[in-house]
């Protein structure tokens, strides 16, 4: 097999190992990167040969911070072609991880952000550590929650879904297994040890010997006035219910989904409330798709890019620019076919 040097590929054991190895990048998917890990999934889904697959990140610093941003900035100043395709490819591979028949093992440690959830939690063993650091920060750039993330989303425990799509916060262990994003913690010390355990001794045997009991979840304690507030039926009503609480962590949000992208946010929140009423990831991902063609059409997705990663500036100018602009057709129009509608073979 000729393995592309951004995805390292073997079999040991019985066991398919995929690491994602830009490690300078935190892993960050490209769309070469998603190319080559299909092809080996579809091949050991039907492998005797391989029982299990576990996949991880080269380097210290996480699993996967997402997708290419640069790549998706010029493909979006041009004619939006690169980054459709990309979108339309790892959307895919986010459906074939969900339908894998195969105990499909994700190490979800340090950063796991947009694209690196992706492809980890609609695996069948999902596994964080002490330094995971998971989010779905689509809406700080201008972008609108992806991968099949809508989905698990929807389907958290009361609203703490919208709480982490609105804000685009960064969670840990504990909530991410109660959000239902992940199932199992691994203390990051053991998680080397863990890794050889599932080669050696199966899935079972490892998680025996080295899962632990997860950090309490700070978002379920907190669940009362996150279930108040993010009932209101608009982004605005959800901004004043946050504001109307104590000082705190319902202020801190209220600040947080006031700085990103207005468009986003009233997407999100729709996008969300659509997905609970979906009843597959694949369903999902044709809606987000579509949301995602309909991001690439904004003039809020070039422009978050630009400020957080192109000119870094953190200082983007949103368009329109407050919750209040942002009207019901702005928000319909994301929801729109796409040119080409997202096919599973």
């Amino acid at each position: 097999m000729d393995e592309n040097e951004d995805v390292l590929v073997n079999v040991v054991q019985g066991v398919g190992l995929i690491t994602l190895n830009r490690p300078k990048a935190i892993n960050s998917l490209t769309h070469p990167m998603v190319n080559a890990i299909s092809p080996v999934l579809t091949d050991w889904a039907a492998d005797d040969d391989v029982q299990t697959v576990v996949i991880d990140g080269a380097g210290e610093r996480g699993l996967c911070a997402g997708g290419d941003l640069v790549a998706l900035y010029h493909s979006a100043r041009a004619d939006g072609s690169v980054a459709r395709s990309f979108w339309y490819d790892e959307y895919r591979l986010n459906a074939q991880i969900g339908r894998f028949p195969k105990p499909y093992v994700a190490l979800m440690d340090g950063i796991v952000m947009g694209g690196g959830v992706g492809i980890a939690v609609h695996g069948s063993v999902r596994v964080v550590t002490d330094t995971t650091k998971m989010a779905m920060p689509e809406v700080g750039i201008g972008f609108i929650p992806d991968v099949g993330g809508t989905l698990i989303l929807s389907r958290a425990p009361g609203l703490l879904g919208l709480h982490a799509a609105l804000t685009g916060a960064t969670f840990g262990a504990g909530d991410a297994i109660a959000m239902g994003f992940a199932d199992h913690f691994v203390p990051h010390a053991s998680i080397a040890a863990f890794k050889e355990a599932v080669i050696a001794d199966g899935v079972d045997a490892a998680l025996a010997a080295y899962a632990a009991e997860a950090p309490a979840s700070q978002f379920l304690a907190q669940r009362e006035w996150i279930d108040r507030c993010y009932a209101g039926a608009t982004p605005l009503d959800i901004v004043a219910a946050l504001r109307a609480e104590d000082a705190g962590p319902a202020t801190e949000a209220a600040d947080l989904i006031e700085a990103k992208s207005p468009s986003s946010v009233s997407v999100a929140l729709e996008a969300v409330r659509r997905a609970a009423k979906l009843d597959t990831l694949e369903d999902v991902l044709r809606q987000e798709y579509r949301t995602t063609c309909g991001a690439l059409r904004s003039h809020d997705f070039e422009e978050g890019i630009r400020a957080q990663v192109i000119d870094k500036d953190r200082n983007p100018k949103w368009s329109p620019a407050s919750l209040a602009a942002v009207t019901t057709a702005d928000v319909e129009a994301y929801f729109a076919p796409a040119d080409r509608e997202l096919e599973f073979s």
